[in-house]
């Protein structure tokens, strides 16, 4: 039997996950700043998990070796833990904080960390300021991804830095170094979320508002301190404010970095900026014309499904009342997303682009006379045929994922338009809801939609590698 994990891969992955853990634990400690501003108590959760993670993190760094290179199969790993922990430590805070179970707080802060949304709380406004924070501040950690941050912060450049970066589903390079590009991101999202904070404090909201509104929606996350969402302020600036946040949160960082440099026309030569644009205004347009919603709110909808946001500007109760052509229109969104490079989740756009165009060539090929060669490119760069098997069979994947959770839902009398909204929703990592996410779930539709939006945040193959590794190590203690 072939070992794909020895004794030395898994000092590899304790020794790099435990700088991740060191990171995380950083921000868990944030908070506590916000509790101090605001006099609350209740802070000795962020304590806690903040010197454990830190603790824990330190001891692994300093106790185990990394003797060997850090390859491809060691990053997905230490990615896949990195999430479960990140959302474990989130939990711990809010046991601490609010009147919560463990599932339900393990499925809040794993919401928050991978920019779902979906929450637990019945009444948001009624939690503590720093918890408000704390659940904002994954969200925008989380939108770059938790790797991503510890990348740009903790680790030095190099292979690992290398491999952790793909291993977060990432491949786009600004810069010649992964380091250097991670930093360029990093200065891009600063420099957006100054933007958005100054835009909204100018469209009349609060700095603590401005601040966490910011957050959550630059990074695609969209989980609100209000109950009602956006829709709390009643606000049109407010409103398209968001739209513009959601919009820049959903596309490449790639695309910024060349709008930043003033290469404006790259931007629009750019396939997924310009799928991303077709598809608001069509997908729009179809809301628009059927359903009850304004021109703003239907733009509003389809952008905040697509970039997987999942703010809203409706009542909660409004929603659960969607018709059926709604609610398809967001599900397909849903699945979608948007760009490859950004903080959007679900399929991402370019593979979508890659797989119609595959499709497209495949018929052009079988209707060619025999030899014929024509060229296969999307926004004037070849496309392998390794690209788009990729392409076909992560979509096939992540369809596949959804269907299993759909027949669970609907076992437990779930309708099949709702439960695929909120499926598609948890792993999509958007956060809109028909009504079925709650304090009162069963647990094992609860477990599902926690497992959805990990697998939705990681792309599923760093899961079923940390799987098929931990089966494997459970066979070889067991022999």
């Amino acid at each position: 039997m072939i070992a794909y994990l020895r004794r030395k891969d898994f000092y590899l992955i304790f020794k790099n996950l435990g700088t991740v853990m060191e990171g995380i634990g950083i921000v868990m400690l944030i908070p506590l700043i916000v509790a101090l501003i605001y006099g609350e108590n209740d802070f000795a959760g962020f304590l806690v998990a903040g010197i454990l993670s830190m603790s824990i993190g330190y001891v692994l760094k300093i106790k185990f070796s990394d003797s060997i290179n850090l390859k491809l199969k060691h990053g997905m790993i230490i990615a896949a833990l990195a999430w479960l922990w990140a959302a474990l430590m989130g939990s711990i805070c809010l046991m601490y904080a609010t009147d919560i179970s463990f599932l339900n707080a393990y499925f809040e802060s794993m919401s928050a960390w991978t920019g779902s949304g979906l929450t637990m709380y019945t009444n948001v406004q009624i939690l503590p300021q720093s918890v408000l924070f704390l659940r904002s501040l994954e969200q925008w950690v989380g939108g770059l991804g938790v790797v991503i941050v510890v990348i740009g912060i903790l680790i030095r450049p190099g292979t690992a830095a290398s491999r952790l970066y793909k291993a977060e589903a990432r491949e786009e390079k600004i810069k010649p170094s992964i380091a250097n590009t991670v930093r360029t991101i990093w200065w891009i999202y600063l420099f957006y979320t100054i933007l958005g904070i100054v835009l909204y404090i100018l469209a009349g909201m609060s700095l603590f508002d401005a601040i966490n509104n910011c957050f959550t929606n630059l990074s695609t996350g969209g989980m609100s301190i209000k109950n009602d969402n956006i829709g709390f302020y009643n606000s049109v600036p407010i409103t398209i404010v968001t739209i513009l946040l959601m919009i820049l949160g959903g596309t490449s960082f790639l695309v910024h970095y060349k709008a930043l440099k003033g290469r404006i026309w790259d931007v629009f030569r750019d396939i997924q900026f310009q799928a991303m644009v077709i598809i608001v205004a069509v997908f729009s347009i179809m809301l628009f014309t059927v359903s009850h919603f304004t021109s703003l709110n239907s733009i509003f909808y389809i952008v905040s499904a697509l970039s997987c946001t999942g703010s809203n500007t409706v009542t909660a109760g409004t929603m659960f009342g969607w018709t059926d052509y709604t609610k398809v229109i967001l599900i397909v969104c849903m699945i979608i997303g948007m760009a490859a490079g950004s903080t959007t989740g679900a399929l991402k756009l370019i593979r979508v682009v890659t797989l119609i165009k595959g499709i497209y060539w495949e018929v052009v090929k079988v209707l060619s006379p025999e030899g014929s060669v024509f060229p296969r490119k999307i926004s004037g760069k070849t496309v392998k045929d390794a690209e788009i098997k990729e392409a076909g069979s992560y979509t096939f994947l992540y369809l596949f994922f959804i269907l299993i959770t759909w027949f669970i839902f609907l076992s437990y009398g779930y309708g099949g338009i709702d439960s695929l909204f909120e499926i598609a929703s948890a792993q999509g990592n958007v956060g809109l809801s028909v009504g079925i996410t709650g304090p009162t779930m069963p647990k094992l539709p609860e477990i599902l939609l926690i497992i959805g939006m990990w697998i939705g945040r990681i792309e599923i193959i760093p899961a079923l590698v940390l799987l098929k590794g931990s089966f494997d190590l459970f066979k070889r203690f067991n022999r």
